[in-house]
């Protein structure tokens, strides 16, 4: 398979998948509100700072209000990873390779476009934009299901999971990380009905509250970190996804599991010994969750950029003159 194909097919699925976690971070902060006091505004700044854009935000916004915050990461077409400018982008990269994708996901992430599109150009009221959310997300499943369901389960099929599974990975930890900016401001909140909340909360956003009270009878920080970084049968969990994204990578490669050919698969296996081994209290908590989540985001970066020069850049390289496309890796 040409590296052209391969690199959009990857990053075609991470921008879907992307999109969907902006509209879950987006989405389940105004439900959180709905139970909070009046004037707790300060809740929207979490989600600036889990982009690592704060600069650019306070440059061009000021203020983390919730006009603010929504526009910056829903419709802002300067802004590279807005739901807007992330299907605008998955859009573009699925037109470059229409020859290999099926119609029925070209049609549907056309589809799912033009919704965004309609979407940026009306004002729309809480509930509207709740609503819009809502069909964000559904439109990711579907586009999902068509990939799975008409799309031959070969090479192309294999990069799409292994760039939607280190995208969600990564936006997993990030919604952990919400978490900890949220407890910055009053360390007092640590263990009271309000901290409650806002563990439920970060449930709602991965749609796994109703998943982890079947599993758990209570919610403390321990079990919640716990289910949401090594559960292995969780489908949003990373530990689940970097089991996930390493079946597709060997899949690619032809390597067998467990070893490794490239730089690509020893990080990625790398990675996922260490969660393996992992242990909540010993390796986490006392670490320090955000220390433990920056951590693992460079972890996973690094395997987005091996996996660039081992597919990508390398064979491009091999095909004399063959153009190599590389997109930005700026992580939400």
């Amino acid at each position: 398979m040409l590296s052209r194909v391969a690199d959009s097919i990857y990053w075609m699925s991470r921008y879907v998948e992307r999109a969907e976690n902006l509209a879950r971070f987006v989405d389940v902060t105004f439900n959180m509100m709905l139970d909070l006091p009046p004037g707790s505004a300060g809740q929207w700044q979490p989600l600036v700072s889990t982009t690592g854009e704060h600069e650019w935000f306070d440059e061009h916004y000021g203020v983390a209000t919730q006009e603010n915050v929504v526009r910056f990461l829903t419709f802002d077409p300067d802004y590279p990873n807005s739901i807007l400018c992330c299907l605008q982008a998955a859009r573009e990269n699925a037109r470059s390779v229409r020859e290999t994708i099926s119609s029925e996901m070209w049609e549907d992430l056309n589809s799912f476009y033009l919704l965004v599109v309609d979407a940026a150009t009306s004002s729309g009221s809480l509930p509207s934009l709740q609503d819009f959310f809502h069909e964000v997300r559904n439109a990711s499943y579907r586009f999902k299901g068509i990939t799975d369901g008409t799309m031959p389960h070969g090479e192309p099929w294999h990069f799409a999971r292994l760039g939607r599974y280190i995208e969600r990975a990564d936006k997993t930890s990030r919604i952990l990380d919400v978490k900890y900016f949220l407890l910055l401001p009053d360390p007092s909140d640590v263990g009271t009905s309000y901290d409650d909340l806002q563990w439920s909360a970060v449930l709602r956003s991965v749609s796994g509250l109703e998943m982890f009270r079947k599993r758990h009878h209570g919610i403390t920080p321990e079990r919640v970190v716990g289910f949401l970084i090594l559960d292995r049968m969780f489908p949003r969990s990373i530990m689940y996804c970097v089991n996930e994204a390493d079946q597709s990578l060997h899949a690619i490669s032809g390597s067998p599991l467990g070893t490794f050919w490239n730089a690509a698969e020893k990080r990625m296996g790398k990675l996922r010994s260490e969660l393996a081994y992992a242990h909540v209290d010993d390796d986490i908590i006392e670490v320090g969750l955000h220390e433990f989540l920056d951590a693992l985001q460079t972890k996973l970066n690094s395997v987005g950029q091996a996996i660039s020069e081992t597919f990508i850049v390398a064979d491009a390289t091999k095909t004399n003159g063959a153009r190599t496309q590389v997109q930005s890796q700026s992580m939400l």
